[in-house]
């Protein structure tokens, strides 16, 4: 794996409080469908040095109420892992409530954090994720039923603008979540129509930051490199950083974060393909250990091989061979083939991962006729599997 190396450090950031929990730096790996499980977040953690906060998929509420098989799955947690944090998603307050209350009781979690932020159709024609805080009434409903549920362990929730720009909604949940008791608000700085295109608002995270002056704001949108996550802060005001898409292929960035918030930006990492390639086997073979099979492990790993090798010199026929294997020993075949002593790429450390935009936004029928009524909401529009 990748080494570098560690200066005496110089903290140049506050540490971030989620209620008993210090998160030092104040940096969040975000919820990432498919992406942020066990094995990804062990990756990360480790080269973090175990600081930050590591959250889980996104976890349906209902199929968790209802023990379903790969929910279970999803809310292991590593020995190491501390503070355990799971994202949950539901739309029906009720279900939340006995969601939550199951996390507590069966300790099952350290930290819970609420999703109203996922922007893809299947959820916001449910009326969840990004769609549900223009319903204020039902948003306050379901926050104050998590918080009450959850007892001693803090609930934070992640957010969007809004629905497009002339239904914005994140200055009302804002004050909703400090009145019901959330400990800490993470807000993408764009709109659910907006998906993952164009520039994330960072304007937006200082107008909540300024307007919910009572918790820590995090933010979250287009931020690629260490040098990003300490812009953020000094321009919007936030308290830490939520980081997704910028890690994709490139655990690694969490090494760069500590190392930048600490004061150490000379202790970025920048791995050669070889170094890049050992990571790609382990986080391979992580895969097959939890799932239990080394071949659908390879399987589920491909998804990753374009984001690790982003800009090396890779002939697209190799990057179709590598994307296709289902072995451990064809990946690293494959991977000892290419000129391994290539440097990390200039570039490489850019935008990567979804970039579409200008999308229509699909939600249920009359949503938008009153922020405030929510009948017609209730259990029959939970979805009944997680990970997105």
């Amino acid at each position: 794996m990748p080494t570098l190396t560690t200066p005496a450090p110089d903290r140049t950031a506050a540490p971030l409080r989620i209620g008993p929990h210090t998160v030092a730096p104040p940096v969040v790996l975000a919820p990432m469908a498919g992406i942020t499980n066990a094995p990804f977040r062990t990756l990360c953690r480790e080269f973090s040095g175990g600081k930050g906060l590591f959250v889980s998929e996104m976890i349906t509420t209902r199929a968790l109420v209802e023990r379903n098989e790969k929910t279970m799955q999803l809310i292991h947690f590593d020995a190491t892992e501390t503070p355990r944090s799971i994202q949950l998603y539901g739309v029906d307050p009720g279900t939340v409530g006995k969601a939550v209350r199951m996390i507590a009781e069966e300790d099952l979690a350290d930290h819970i954090d609420l999703n109203f932020g996922c922007p893809v159709p299947k959820v916001t024609r449910k009326g969840g994720g990004s769609a549900l805080p223009y319903k204020r009434n039902l948003l306050r409903a379901i926050v104050r039923e998590a918080v009450t549920g959850a007892g001693d362990l803090p609930v934070t929730m992640k957010m969007r603008k809004g629905l497009d720009d002339d239904h914005l909604t994140y200055l009302d949940a804002g004050r909703i979540a400090v009145e019901e008791g959330v400990t800490a608000i993470a807000l993408h700085g764009r709109t659910t129509a907006q998906h993952y295109g164009g520039t994330a608002d960072w304007d937006a995270i200082a107008r909540l930051k300024e307007h919910v002056p009572e918790i820590p704001v995090l933010g979250n949108g287009d931020i690629w490199s260490a040098e990003d996550a300490l812009r953020m802060v000094r321009e919007t005001g936030c308290d830490g950083v939520v980081v997704g898409r910028g890690c994709l292929g490139r655990p690694w960035l969490f090494a760069d974060l500590v190392a930048a918030f600490e004061g150490r930006t000379d202790a970025f990492v920048r791995p050669t393909l070889r170094e890049v390639a050992d990571v790609m086997v382990r986080h391979a073979t992580l895969l097959g250990e939890w799932i239990g099979d080394e071949a659908r492990g390879v399987i589920d790993f491909r998804k990753h091989v374009a984001w690790y090798l982003k800009g090396f010199a890779v002939g697209s026929e190799m990057r179709k061979r590598l994307a296709i294997t289902s072995s451990l020993e064809a990946l690293r075949a494959g991977l000892d083939e290419l000129d391994l002593d290539q440097p990390w790429p200039a570039g490489a450390d850019g935008p990567r991962g979804r970039t579409s935009g200008n999308n229509r936004v699909v939600l249920p029928d009359g949503w938008l006729k009153d922020p405030y009524d929510c009948a017609g909401i209730g259990e029959d529009a939970e979805l009944d599997t997680s990970g997105g």
